[in-house]
């Protein structure tokens, strides 16, 4: 993916000040235009979560990855594997491994590792090289192909034993691809279900426009992507134009990542994932995305129960990406989700959480009855009105709070 053509440089460039006056008054337009709707949908729900274990695995060259662990209460467990495993035992279950996308961090699966443990499932998510908090490799080592000899590292090393699901967003489900094409035994072996979420396989160009990409694009063209690296020696200069230009980056964030409104905090959340990724790292993963393509990789999952899960709005990979992806993996379910961009898992977190859980289920119960899941049907759903559906839940949720605390005030007695 060249870098005229990468909307998270769009953001990178923008926040340096470029035509700030006019997209600022854009920020300010927009986020009067949303501000209802996105103070309907706060929520004082906590972004992010204490894992029950930290662990450091070193790669073969030498790169320390940053790994966390959650582990589901035993009852959870017990609950969970009643009925999905051969035995109805907990460590018969499969362990589910989260892999992020391009410049975020394990941070984005939030919403999705909380429901995942507290399905009684253990979790594992991990930070990719030169992202969160991992160590960085060298500059050539910003591959595809390195990514998935990371991931199989880090199954190696933290679930050595037993059934997996893996899942990945963006960069990441090109890093299970390049683990299946690496070594498509073990992916065969230990593998039990995949969850492509937003990503793709190759064959097609990343980012379809849109104004905020175009934006990014002339940008780029005025600038040339050695910004990145002559801002990446100055990193107190980059802080401080993030600091001024704090509205503009929000506006650039929501406009790339999302294609619905969403809790004003989860967008500075995301601002603070994607804009913390060093931009020298930024720039040297560009080079991967050119002629990137692992479609015949595909065929790898095969055996597997395959979640394909994309936005109709997506702007980095759009549905075409995920099209292709079905037709490589017979039986593969495909949800598309009308108003979703590229960040889906922070957008709309119940509806994939939801999606997440059965497919784990279905994969362990598949592996228990020794399904051929190969075999099925292909399934594909659109879903609709996804965020007016979830402004609806939450302002009846707050009707409901407010009225239990007005019948609370009339049950007092008087003078207590």
């Amino acid at each position: 993916m060249s870098p005229r053509r990468n909307p998270v440089i769009g953001i990178a460039a923008a926040t340096l000040g470029v035509a700030a006056g006019v997209a600022a008054g854009i920020a300010a337009d927009r986020a009067g235009k949303h501000r209802a709707a996105m103070e309907a949908l706060e929520t004082p729900e906590l972004l992010d979560i204490t894992p029950d274990e930290e662990r450091v695995v070193v790669t073969d060259d030498g790169v320390l990855l940053h790994v966390e662990v959650d582990r589901p209460a035993q009852a959870a467990a017990r609950e969970a594997a009643d009925g999905a495993t051969q035995h109805d035992r907990p460590e018969e279950l499969p362990t589910v491994v989260l892999t992020h996308g391009y410049c975020l961090s394990l941070r984005c699966w939030v919403y999705q590792r909380r429901a995942l443990k507290d399905a009684g499932y253990r979790v594992v998510s991990w930070d990719q090289r030169g992202h969160g908090r991992s160590g960085r490799g060298e500059k050539d080592s910003y591959t595809i192909d390195r990514l998935g000899h990371d991931l199989h590292t880090v199954i190696d090393q933290v679930v050595p034993e037993g059934d997996i699901v893996l899942v990945g967003h963006s960069m990441g489900g090109m890093t299970m691809l390049a683990l299946g094409e690496h070594d498509p035994a073990f992916v065969v072996a230990r593998v039990v279900g995949a969850a492509f979420v937003a990503t793709s396989a190759g064959g097609l160009m990343l980012a379809n426009g849109g104004r905020v990409a175009t934006l990014g694009r002339l940008m780029l063209e005025r600038l040339g992507p050695g910004v990145l690296g002559s801002l990446a020696h100055r990193p107190e200069l980059f802080t401080r134009v993030r600091r001024v230009a704090r509205d503009l980056e929000h506006f650039m964030v929501e406009q790339n990542s999302f294609a619905s409104p969403v809790p004003r905090s989860v967008v500075r959340y995301t601002a603070d994932i994607l804009l913390s990724t060093p931009l020298d790292v930024v720039n040297d993963y560009l080079q991967t995305f050119d002629g990137f393509d692992k479609r015949p990789a595909l065929l790898e999952f095969r055996h597997a129960v395959v979640l394909v899960f994309n936005g109709r709005d997506d702007i980095l990979t759009p549905p075409s990406h995920s099209e292709l992806i079905v037709e490589g993996i017979p039986g593969a379910e495909h949800i598309v989700v009308n108003d979703a961009g590229h960040v889906i898992m922070l957008e709309h977190p119940d509806l994939l959480n939801a999606h997440l859980v059965q497919l784990v289920d279905q994969a362990a119960r598949a592996r228990a009855e020794q399904i051929e899941v190969d075999n099925q049907p292909r399934v594909r759903r659109i879903v609709t009105d996804v965020a007016k559906n979830r402004r609806q839940r939450r302002l009846q949720t707050k009707a409901a709070e407010l009225a239990r605390a007005r019948r609370g005030k009339r049950s007092r007695p008087k003078g207590a």
